[in-house]
């Protein structure tokens, strides 16, 4: 009963933490034509609180000091849902990244625990649990595209359509507060002390994270305004990103479970990275003939590259702790990677004209990290994520 009852609290935690980014994008044109956004300054709707999921995880080992897991979830889920309902009445660019600042806050706290904590409710069934993690996290996020247009179609506002994520959100505070296991560790992050500064594996995962997931925020930041661009409407940009989800979620829970049995996660990494490759190629080559096979392909290999990396991380440590505080790190890093990309590819929109450069810098991000995977086998976890002796020499890369 306790596992049941802590596997509902994960499925309603993580489809909290991806609202807040993806119902932007497909109602980016009546944001812009009612509050002046420009291209650069929409990114940063993405961008922002994609560096807060990043910044917030790296300063946990002194955050976890002060403020207790129980308090980091309560004031994270209220930040999301105060961030939502704030949209609900804004009228102006910066009232909209200030809300964008203050949601991601929210969900860089939420986050910055979630892999640790599922390492510590769940550690006979990781893999299975992180991919049930991921689509639920995952699932919000379609949710958020494919309904925010909706919402806001019915009601008459924008603002509708991103503010109606805040009732999760304070569902959520709700079930956190009633339900959770009354024996969680006391500190922020889940415990294991110190940090991963001076671990070379460490920024390895990290920077690997980082620009696996910079597909993900590039498309939903830029998919809806890419389907515009070609004759779509704004509802039909966010049914793509829908299906863009449902392929992720499709990813993220099958390749996980289909590989529970093998320890090496770099075969599903392998194809989930070509399955990516192809969809870029034929959003780059062929994009008018079946642009949603295409953004499916991504999707799914996005889903499934999300849930292994995690997995993959959180194995390189056998302690709860360590494992948490090594994902916390990841995640710190490798968001503020993610919320760079999307920035550089808006740019690279808004220098050439259309969003083909953008594709190419994705699918040769994708490329470079399919190579990388080789260097993750599981035989060489213990000795590459060495800490550093107490010389000052970093840890040995295998």
């Amino acid at each position: 009963m306790r596992g049941a009852i802590n596997l509902l609290l994960v499925l309603m935690l993580a489809v909290n933490l991806r609202p807040l980014l993806t119902s932007v994008g497909p109602l980016l044109e009546p944001m812009r034509a009612s509050t002046g956004l420009g291209y650069q300054q929409a990114a940063l709707l993405t961008a922002l609180p994609v560096l807060c999921m990043g910044l917030v995880p790296l300063l946990q080992p002194w955050l976890r000091r002060w403020i207790s897991e129980h308090g980091g979830m309560l004031g994270g889920l209220g930040a999301i849902a105060l961030a939502c309902l704030w949209r609900l009445q804004l009228d102006s660019a910066w009232a909209l990244i200030a809300s964008a600042v203050l949601g991601g806050l929210g969900v860089a706290v939420v986050q910055g625990m979630m892999p640790g904590l599922v390492n510590r409710w769940f550690p006979k069934r990781l893999a299975p649990s992180m991919g049930l993690y991921s689509a639920a996290l995952m699932s919000g996020g379609g949710l958020a595209a494919v309904l925010g247009p909706r919402i806001s179609e019915h009601v008459g506002q924008w603002q509708a359509g991103l503010g109606v994520w805040a009732a999760p959100a304070l569902l959520a505070v709700l079930a956190w507060a009633a339900l959770r296991p009354r024996h969680s560790v006391a500190s922020l992050g889940g415990g294991g002390g110190g940090h991963w500064f001076g671990t070379r594996r460490a920024w390895l995962l990290a920077v690997y994270f980082g620009l696996i997931n910079g597909g993900y925020t590039s498309m939903v930041a830029w998919l809806p305004a890419y389907h515009l661009e070609h004759g779509g409407t704004a509802q039909g940009g966010g049914d793509l990103v829908g299906v863009m989800t449902l392929l992720q979620i499709t990813g993220a829970l099958g390749l996980p479970l289909l590989l529970r049995r093998f320890a090496d996660r770099r075969p599903g990494l392998w194809l989930a990275l070509t399955v990516q490759l192809v969809g870029f190629a034929g959003l780059l080559l062929a994009p008018a003939q079946a642009i949603e096979l295409w953004v499916g392909m991504i999707g799914f290999g996005l889903g499934a590259c999300f849930s292994l990396s995690l997995t993959l991380t959180l194995e390189h440590l056998k302690s709860p702790g360590e494992a948490g505080s090594l994902a916390a790190f990841v995640q710190g890093i490798g968001f503020i990677i993610t919320g760079i990309v999307p920035y550089i590819t808006g740019w690279l929109r808004d220098s050439s004209g259309d969003f083909q450069a953008s594709w190419m810098l994705l699918t040769a991000t994708v490329l470079a990290m399919w190579l990388v995977t080789a260097c993750f086998a599981p035989r060489g976890y213990a000795t590459a994520i060495a800490r550093p002796a107490a010389g000052g020499q970093a840890a040995r890369l295998n």
